[in-house]
């Protein structure tokens, strides 16, 4: 019994020793392992080499960022905040915007047929408004032909509020522009910087400053939507190589720049094209080529000459070519009339002679036998608009230039000394 009770104590006393070596144990293991936390190193720390973290462990940091909202897109902006585009139109209306003027129209009751009630013939009528800008310090204002026209006073406003009395000392309504003078006296003239049609495309941007509507000094942008463009002129000609553009162009901006983003004047803006009378996105600006050549004579002379052929005609296309037994391949100007009594008439140049087969009376001369012009001065004609836009940029009255055609599947050379172009009447 004693025994018994003996090996029962001992067996107790193992039991309660191992609970304890246990207990002993965990405590000592938690202990280490804590320490080894607390120092950011595992019990292998010593023994391995520490590497990058496998994507596993980084797999709840990339899913905690997929599910975070996407960050904002950044545009890249110049010194000073910002976008290039803002950037750039600030800087071209800061450059521009002083040299802009409002030119207002005036006219006295005795013009009038039918006089507004309480008005005198010798009271001023203001007729309408535009825009102009400064060409040079010595007081000379660039505008269109159509802003003045009929004018008996011309007042012109700067965009710091000052007035000037203007007088117009030339003008061209064949190419729709003037020139305006003032007393420089007191102004502050910054004749714009003008810039290279060569250099212009399609697709650049542009800006316009100009006086819509009466509200002076107003910015517009957009795009050149189109280049080569010939526009109406108040007299029966067209301004060649004018230049389409969207930027809104409303009535009042006639006579302003159109600028590319230098600020340098590339054209004049003359027109739109609306059935309503204001901005429809087509816009049309007189090329910078054709108002450094108008402008400098007009100031001279009072007056700018044209240079004239005496032609009229159409661009040929394939489809009117086997009708006027011609190679579908050709490209060139078409010679439709020659009119009498003109350097075309004298160098010997032929229109049509015979009534052709077409059957596309809108589209196609008809009358065949005619010259087609391939080159003028060398420089290849594939559109009846080349002659005009030549004539135009590099030619005077009195100079000779060399017509290259076609006639009877010969070639010939035609000199052609240009006369000044006659009132309403055809290149």
């Amino acid at each position: 019994m004693l025994e018994s009770n003996t090996r029962a104590r001992s067996g107790m006393g193992w039991i309660v020793g191992g609970v304890l070596a246990l207990l002993l144990f965990t405590c000592m293991t938690t202990t280490v392992v804590g320490w080894f936390l607390i120092n950011g190193r595992s019990p292998q720390a010593d023994r391995t080499t520490l590497r990058p973290a496998p994507a596993a462990v980084n797999a709840p940091v990339q899913q905690a960022a997929q599910s975070a909202p996407p960050p904002q897109i950044v545009i890249a902006t110049p010194e000073g905040g910002l976008d290039y585009e803002s950037a750039t139109l600030i800087n071209i209306y800061e450059q521009v915007n002083p040299s802009v003027v409002n030119v207002s129209n005036f006219t006295r009751g005795s013009s009038l047929d039918n006089l507004p009630g309480n008005f005198h013939d010798d009271d001023l009528l203001q007729l309408g408004s535009g825009s102009g800008f400064v060409w040079d310090a010595e007081g000379h204002l660039a505008t269109n032909y159509h802003v003045i026209e009929d004018a008996d006073q011309v007042q012109v406003t700067f965009n710091d509020g000052t007035v000037a009395l203007a007088e117009v000392v030339g003008s061209d309504p064949s190419s729709d522009l003037a020139v305006l003078k003032i007393n420089p006296d007191g102004y502050t003239l910054l004749p714009v910087r003008r810039g290279k049609l060569d250099d212009v495309r399609v697709g650049m941007r542009v800006a316009a400053i100009g006086n819509p509507f009466g509200l002076e000094g107003t910015l517009t942008s957009g795009i050149v939507s189109a280049m080569g463009r010939s526009i109406p002129a108040i007299t029966q000609f067209s301004i060649p190589n004018s230049i389409q553009t969207d930027a809104p162009i409303n009535p009042g901006n006639s006579g302003g720049p159109l600028l590319n983003e230098r600020g340098e004047v590339i054209g004049v803006n003359a027109q739109i094209r609306s059935e309503t009378g204001v901005n429809s996105g087509i816009g049309f600006a007189i090329p910078i080529t054709i108002v450094e050549r108008v402008v400098p004579a007009l100031i001279a002379e009072g007056r700018y000459l044209h240079s004239y052929l005496g032609v009229s005609g159409t661009t040929l296309s394939p489809l009117c070519a086997e009708d006027l037994e011609l190679p579908k391949t050709l490209r060139g100007a078409y010679v439709n009339t020659v009119l009498p009594n003109t350097p075309a008439a004298r160098a010997g140049l032929r229109d049509g002679n015979a009534a052709s087969n077409t059957n596309y009376i809108a589209l196609c001369p008809t009358q065949k036998g005619g010259d087609v012009i391939i080159a003028i001065n060398d420089q290849p004609v594939t559109a009846f608009d080349d002659i005009l836009v030549y004539l135009e940029t590099y030619s005077s009255p009195g100079d000779v230039v060399t017509l290259r055609v076609l006639r009877n599947e010969q070639e010939y050379l035609l000199d052609v000394t240009l006369a000044p172009r006659p009132s309403n009447r055809e290149p």
